[in-house]
Order: structure tokens, then C-alpha cells, then sequence
């Protein structure tokens, strides 16, 4: 069985080890057939991520046989398999994928598993997305999305990763784990700097660990910057947990001393 990695640069891992897919052609075609998840992709599309605005002067006949050529090099790849992963459809070509064998595909179904169970404790929560996170290498096709379709694809598995980092984060405030995710959480409040979510997450974090100070600072930074860029107001959500950190609300969660270090530069 062959496994395809996109959640980073494009790689192929095989019974004999991982291989990188070689030619501007290649790596093309087969990263807008594996964004397909196993469903056939239109020759138009194909050639539109392959040859760009040129694809109008490009032959058919130029596409079926770059086609041919991943066909053969995928049959190399797994002798064994019973019928030819990648097969001619009406409209177009189509990959044969199990969710198993694309990590994207694989870390959606994951996230959607994890959120939708219930009665998981917060600590174990935490951990099975870490574990699901960890499939990522780095940005989707390694940052050079320029395929259209791809582009889309990319956006979609993205959003499903911060929504996995903001559950993360949410399970590991609900477990005590505070002063733990205040580096990562920083990460992320710099990364995504509208991100009401990760400024919520941050502040609690910061509050609960005895940096009160800190808290209100980051909120103040957060509504400034949201006047200026957006001419908008914090979300009602977010000023609740600013009046929450200035009650001392122990909703918030257990208040700690204040520590010695302070938050990173």
C-alpha cells in the first residue's frame, strides 16, 4: 500500500521507503488528483494545473501522456496491486484512494471524529489531537500552491487545522494545563493576530497562571489592533472574558502565583 503525504511537501511512502516525486509536470498532475480524495478530476482542470493560462494551446493527447507516465511509475511503486490506481473517466482521470492512504484525508476524518465524540476526558482530548496534528510536516504541498484547485483543497485543510488547534487548546485550559500551552498559544496569537479564539485562549491561559497583567495587556493590543485594521470592536465573547480576568471570575479556572518567568519575547 502506498501512502501519499500533502500536510507538508509531497511524498510518497512505499514498502521501501519514501521517494519525492520528480518533474513540475508530475508533481502537477498528481497533486490535483490526490485533492480530489479518490474522485475523477476533469482533463480540464488537469491541464489547467499543468500548463496554467497555456492550457488552451496544450493537445489532449500532452495530458494523457503525462498521465501514462504517472501510471507507469505508480504501477512500479506497488507491482502487487490488482487493478491500476489511476484510471480514465469519462470527464477526465481519477486516483483510487482509501482515507488511509492520503494524511489528509486521514487528519479531516480525525478532527470530525474527535470533535463530535463526547465524554472524553479533557486531558485525553488533548492528546488525540496532538496525535492528529502531528501528521503535519508543514504547509499543504510544502507552501507552493499554485493550482487553483489545490489552492481551494489547501484553505479546507487548513481551516481544519486550526479548528484542531483551538479544541486542542480548549481541552488543555479545561485539564489545568495553563502555564503548559502559554508558549504555544503565543505561537498562534502572533501567527493569527485576528483570531479572537486564540487571544480568548491565550488570555485565560496567562490569567490562570498567575499573570494577570499580561492578560489585560494582550486584550488592549487585540482591540487596538482590530480598531485600526478593521474598525471594529472585540466580540462580546472576548470582552466578557476581559470583565472575567479584572473579577477575578473563578469561572475562569484556578488562579495561580505568579511566576518567576514571564511570558516569551
Amino acid at each position: 500500500m502506498l501512502k501519499f503525504s500533502i500536510l507538508g511537501a509531497l511524498e510518497i511512502d512505499t514498502p521501501d521507503g519514501r521517494i519525492e516525486v520528480p518533474g513540475c509536470l508530475q508533481r502537477s498532475l498528481l497533486q490535483t488528483l490526490l485533492v480530489g480524495e479518490g474522485e475523477p478530476i476533469p482533463s480540464e482542470e488537469l491541464m489547467h494545473g499543468m500548463w496554467g493560462d497555456a492550457a488552451e494551446d496544450i493537445q489532449a493527447n500532452a495530458l494523457h501522456a503525462h498521465v501514462s507516465r504517472l501510471r507507469r511509475r505508480l504501477r512500479s511503486l506497488e507491482p502487487d496491486r490488482p487493478s491500476p490506481r489511476l484510471t480514465a473517466h469519462p470527464t477526465g482521470y481519477r486516483l483510487a484512494l482509501s482515507e488511509r492512504e492520503l494524511d489528509a484525508v486521514e487528519f479531516v476524518k480525525a478532527v470530525n471524529t474527535i470533535e463530535a465524540a463526547s465524554h472524553i476526558p479533557p486531558h485525553e482530548l488533548a492528546g488525540r489531537l496532538r496525535a492528529a496534528l502531528s501528521m503535519w510536516r508543514g504547509p499543504v504541498f510544502g507552501g507552493s500552491v499554485e493550482i487553483p484547485l489545490c489552492r481551494r483543497a489547501a484553505a479546507r485543510y487548513e481551516a481544519y487545522r486550526i479548528r484542531a488547534l483551538e479544541l486542542m487548546f480548549d481541552a488543555e485550559l479545561a485539564a489545568g494545563h495553563h502555564a503548559g500551552v502559554i508558549a504555544e498559544l503565543y505561537e498562534q496569537h502572533y501567527a493569527h493576530p485576528m483570531s479572537e479564539h486564540f487571544c480568548e485562549q491565550l488570555m485565560i491561559a496567562l490569567y490562570c497562571s498567575g499573570q494577570q497583567a499580561e492578560a489585560l495587556d494582550i486584550y488592549r493590543r487585540m482591540r487596538r489592533r482590530l480598531s485600526e485594521e478593521l474598525g471594529v470592536e472585540p466580540s462580546p465573547k472576548l470582552r466578557r472574558v476581559e470583565q472575567a480576568i479584572l473579577a477575578h471570575d473563578p469561572e475562569l479556572g484556578p488562579l495561580a502565583e505568579a511566576p518567576l518567568s514571564r511570558r516569551p519575547g
